[in-house]
């Protein structure tokens, strides 16, 4: 159920527009602005074609184009034109938005910049920043997110998270924003065709072994090198497909989202409720189940002795054959542990 493909919403539900917005090859400021300003008429677009509109979300790249430069002329910074134009086109068409861009890292002078999402209310107010944990190595530059997974209360108190990208690969990356709470979980991608059979093994995946929605949507069309996918898709949370999208750059894929689905599976489910039994294991024969961590590799990397198995055979270990020099900055973690 979708409704209709996000044309009807009914008491209790949100529609999500998502955005294939055009690849754009982007190099100076004026290629910048030029691709802020075509997302932000695609945000009053999405708000014609589709009223009920809750929340429209932007795939990754979306005004910064594929071409992996870390150029300052077209970094971006919170209190930039690209932000202030999102803020402002969210708070004019009273709508949430997710949007990308590339931001200019602040722990140190030179360091590489971060991917960044961030979501804007209605009121065109900044609700949740997220820095890409994963970057899609060797082949991106990006700084990797230091703040870990973020949850947000979205639009009508739907609980919510963002990925991007490459996170999406990782699986616990979705354990731990269902785990926090997230009843929908956003992904945005550049991913390019050959990724497509990945994204919807994925997308689908990790919305049925956390009992959530999963959201995503790609950049589509070419730059005149690179061709991205679009591919649109929403998720439920027992991993049917509710709507997909296409290759057709700008094609605005839309869905009805209704939470109590996730709520009402999490509180009743005993088979297959994973997210609860991961952490009870063997309740049946065991009081409460067993709550230990009987995973070495969550173990390892707690202590900083993550190495897998043939961690001494991988080849590729940094970005010289994708074009970069050897890294020279040291990890600097800003989260906060608990």
């Amino acid at each position: 159920m979708s409704g209709l493909g996000g044309l009807n919403k009914t008491t209790g539900g949100i529609v999500i527009a998502a955005v294939q917005s055009q690849l754009f090859h982007v190099a100076t400021r004026e290629d910048l602005a030029h691709a802020t300003k075509h997302v932000c008429s695609l945000v009053r677009q999405a708000k014609r074609a589709y009223p009920s509109t809750d929340l429209i979300l932007f795939p990754e790249y979306s005004i910064h184009g594929l071409t992996m430069s870390i150029s300052p002329a077209i970094m971006c910074t919170l209190s930039g034109p690209q932000v202030s134009a999102f803020k402002a086109v969210c708070k004019e068409e009273k709508v949430w938005g997710v949007f990308s861009i590339m931001e200019v890292n602040s722990i140190s002078p030179g360091a590489n910049p971060w991917n960044t999402g961030i979501t804007i209310n209605a009121n065109g107010d900044i609700v949740n920043y997220y820095r890409k944990m994963h970057p899609w190595i060797p082949v991106e530059p990006w700084y990797p997110g230091n703040l870990g997974v973020s949850v947000f209360e979205g639009p009508k108190g739907v609980r919510m998270s963002l990925s991007i990208c490459h996170d999406g690969m990782f699986p616990e990356m979705a354990r731990e924003a269902a785990y926090k709470g997230a009843e929908v979980l956003l992904r945005t991608a550049g991913y390019t065709s050959p990724i497509r059979q990945s994204w919807e093994l994925t997308n689908r995946s990790n919305a049925c072994a956390n009992l959530m929605y999963t959201v995503s949507v790609a950049l589509a069309g070419c730059d005149g090198t690179f061709r991205s996918m679009g591919e649109a898709m929403f998720v439920g949370p027992e991993g049917d497909i509710l709507e997909k999208g296409d290759g057709i750059p700008d094609n605005i894929i839309a869905c009805e989202l209704r939470v109590e689905e996730v709520r009402r599976r999490r509180r009743e489910w005993g088979v297959e409720n994973n997210l609860f039994q991961f952490g009870h294991r063997g309740y049946v024969a065991v009081s409460g189940g067993a709550g230990d961590c009987p995973y070495k590799y969550m173990r390892d990397m707690i202590h900083g002795k993550y190495k897998q198995a043939e961690d001494d055979e991988v080849l590729i270990r940094d970005g010289t054959t994708c074009g970069f020099g050897k890294p020279t900055a040291h990890y600097v973690d800003e989260i906060l542990h608990e």
